[in-house]
């Protein structure tokens, strides 16, 4: 394939390339940057973390030399990091790309950053640190289902996108409830927020067959195990002052290894647990893909996925 194209200049074209865990996106996109003028930018919101390197399956330093990530080891373990922050710094770094003559390729899996970057950042009230010490307390009483159970009572379209066990934004979605009376779906809709001024190609990888990605998920995590997915953990914990609570501390693999090695579950069911929590992180991003995201889909399976990308992508140059 040629390395001289010329780019559709008006708007800025950049490419979305969505997909579950282990539905091979890094490798896919890795292949496009080597036919096409692309620069990659991360959408995912354990690749943010440094020091995060085997349960996050962040791309090896050789990879990442050839083909740099931009917004991936930005921030500590300690920190969070936001929707808000990842569209300010996805369109500086979508500017900058352009500025190169090259087209950004954003991939991952988070796709609440997709849909923030497409659709736009509702004016949300900033968090309450009493309210969510309430929260936390109720929780601590009832437990988080009943806490999902109590925002499907006044907020069920938000409900039903979130897992009964997500503390994380079940606790800021009634928090936004008790600040403004308002459910947070309902503020998202109202959002005046424009959509960014970008030619996006969006691409969507899901399985034919949701066995083989279950499979994939489980030979992926095993790697992780016996890569050092525990002793990794142990040198975050001596490295950073982390708690569980921690956005960081809440990815897939870290908070299973962080329950085993403080007891709370069995060391023995550190494996299946690691593996069923990615498999419904899995389940959850194919619901965004299918019912809100909208995108031309491809069959990650397909022995020709790459062609039929390419042949996408291709549209984007002349």
């Amino acid at each position: 394939m040629s390395a001289v194209f010329a780019v559709v200049k008006n708007p800025p074209p950049a490419i979305l390339l969505m997909g579950p865990t282990a539905s091979g996106k890094t490798a896919a996109a890795l292949e496009l940057a080597e036919h096409f003028p692309l620069e990659l930018i991360s959408v995912d919101s354990a690749l943010v973390y440094r020091d995060m390197d085997i349960g996050t399956a962040k791309p090896d330093r050789a990879t990442l030399a050839r083909h740099p990530h931009a917004l991936i080891d930005i921030i500590s373990p300690e920190e969070s990091y936001s929707a808000a922050r990842f569209v300010a710094d996805a369109e500086a770094e979508m500017a900058a790309i352009h500025a190169r003559g090259k087209v950004p390729l954003l991939v991952g899996g988070t796709m609440l950053y997709y849909k923030a970057l497409l659709q736009g950042l509702a004016d949300l009230p900033q968090a309450d640190t009493g309210i969510r010490a309430e929260l936390d307390a109720e929780a601590t009483a009832r437990g988080w289902p009943a806490m999902h159970a109590e925002l499907a009572r006044h907020d069920p379209e938000t409900a039903a996108r979130l897992a009964p066990n997500d503390s994380q934004r079940i606790q800021r979605a009634l928090e936004i409830l008790r600040l403004t009376g308002e459910p947070m779906s309902v503020l998202l809709a109202q959002s005046a927020a424009q959509r960014p001024p970008h030619h996006f190609l969006s691409l969507g990888l899901l399985p034919s067959d949701r066995s083989v990605l279950h499979a994939r998920i489980a030979e992926r995590f095993d790697q992780m195990l016996a890569a050092g997915l525990e002793d990794e953990l142990q040198a975050l914990r001596r490295k950073y002052r982390l708690h569980p609570e921690l956005p960081s501390m809440r990815c897939v693999g870290y908070r299973q290894a962080w329950e085993a090695a403080d007891g709370l579950i069995p060391h023995s069911e550190l494996r299946d647990r690691g593996i069923f929590a990615t498999r419904q992180l899995a389940k959850r991003q194919i619901t965004w893909l299918s019912n809100t995201l909208e995108c031309e889909r491809f069959d990650c399976l397909a022995p020709d996925l790459f062609s039929q990308l390419a042949e996408q992508v291709g549209t984007l140059f002349c």
